[in-house]
């Protein structure tokens, strides 16, 4: 089993920045690739950005270039930087764990974490 506890969650200006982190704990060795979505009132769940533990990323065209995925192997963490956030970006973030290959498709991720809630507004 692996547990996922994302924090960095907030209220946050149109055109701020969060960071969000994503603490992994239990079976590491069993994954291969983390990934963020995220999911909006009333919309499916949508892949942002994925890392595997090598670095190797991945993003949607939605957030390329606002935001950046890292990852510390030392600390079995993974981040999501999010720069020049928009009202668009409100929703609850999730951070997940593959012990597959790295991949957009929700299904295809075996842990999640509870989420935390990203609001941009003014």
């Amino acid at each position: 089993q692996v547990q996922l506890v994302e924090s960095g969650g907030g209220l946050v200006q149109p055109g701020g920045s969060l960071r969000l982190s994503c603490a992994a704990s239990g079976s590491i060795f069993s994954i291969n690739a983390m990934g963020w979505f995220r999911q909006a009132p009333g919309k499916e769940r949508e892949f942002l950005a994925a890392i595997t533990w090598s670095g190797t990323s991945t993003y949607s065209d939605s957030v390329k270039g606002r935001f950046t995925i890292s990852r510390d192997n030392a600390k079995n963490t993974v981040s999501l930087q999010m720069n020049s956030l928009k009202p668009e970006d409100t929703a609850v973030y999730y951070c997940a764990a593959a012990m597959g290959l790295m991949t957009h498709v929700e299904n295809e991720y075996n842990y999640w974490g509870q989420g935390t809630q990203v609001t941009v507004s003014s």
